[in-house]
């Protein structure tokens, strides 16, 4: 599988008022699992979207392998983008049997592995003949789960993959990606918002707040950017004195204060503070939150 660089250069997309992509450049290197998080609204489906030529754009380029992939039939046989599905009546998925619609994949996806389509359906107890629109919302997850890795596109990107699912199905779905991806070597963008269990799965994490990319890292190097300072007031004010904050937190006497700064640097300073490392969630959080700013 040849491996390319998927590139956006300049991407603006605009409804009425609302800018949801604001100049944003990314690129995704070949072999990676990205997290794409970002509050409703910031512009995640819109990016997705826009990265596999499903949605046209006002300014910028997408190229994959250096070529546009507008309309490109070479550029997008190695893209898949599968969204979440709507259980509003009148879609046209919503008229398909299960079978149909990943017949459909069968058909626009030229790396699609039938075998591999069919195991995926006995893992997630999926009734082939039932139409899309009958399903609950976790059976609607899997159709697009199993679209997605039975496409074995080399560049997959799923929208909320997991929504609707119990935990030991969304447990199944995190072990079969990363069994796909050891033995494939696909990139993935992952769109979720339950990151607790998406976390550690992550190699590279994506941040979009208000259609702008605030973040693009590794998932450990940005998390030992951030840590949770909490002490005395005073103390903690001392701590704190040279830090980006993100987020306070007091209780009489009591603060807490999110940081962007190592815990080994402010426990450098040797003030009688605690300081831990904290989640990806919190740090999300403290990135894209409206809480009360500074110490």
């Amino acid at each position: 599988m040849e491996r390319k660089c998927l590139q956006a250069t300049g991407l603006c997309k605009t409804y009425g008022k609302t800018r949801a992509l604001d100049h944003l450049d990314l690129t995704l290197e070949p072999g990676h699992i990205y997290g794409l998080i970002g509050r409703n609204g910031a512009g995640k489906t819109t990016l997705l979207s826009a990265l596999t030529a499903q949605l046209p754009i006002d300014e910028g380029q997408v190229t994959y392998g250096g070529e546009p992939v507008w309309e490109n039939e070479n550029a997008l046989a190695d893209l898949c983008f599968s969204r979440e599905l709507s259980g509003k009546l009148g879609t046209n998925a919503n008229t398909l049997r299960v079978r149909e619609y990943l017949k459909a994949g069968q058909l626009f996806y030229p790396h699609w592995d039938d075998d591999y389509a069919h195991r995926l359906i006995q893992q997630f107890g999926l009734d082939e003949k039932k139409r899309i629109g009958a399903l609950s919302k976790g059976m609607m997850s899997a159709v697009t789960i199993v679209l997605a890795l039975a496409s074995r596109a080399p560049i997959t990107m799923m929208d909320e993959p997991v929504a609707g699912l119990d935990i030991v199905a969304r447990e199944d779905f995190y072990r079969l990606l990363l069994e796909d991806y050891t033995a494939t070597g696909r990139t993935f963008v992952i769109s979720t918002h339950i990151l607790e269990e998406a976390a550690t799965v992550f190699e590279r994490v994506l941040i979009l707040k208000e259609g702008r990319l605030i973040e693009d890292c590794e998932t450990d190097e940005l998390l030992s950017q951030f840590c949770a300072v909490t002490g005395r007031d005073d103390v903690v004010d001392a701590a704190c004195a040279d830090c980006e904050v993100l987020r306070t937190e007091t209780l009489g006497r009591q603060k807490s204060c999110t940081v962007r700064a190592s815990a080994q640097t402010i426990a450098a300073k040797g003030l009688d503070v605690d300081c831990t490392a904290l989640p990806l969630q919190k740090v999300f959080v403290a990135l894209c939150g409206h809480e009360q700013e500074g110490c």
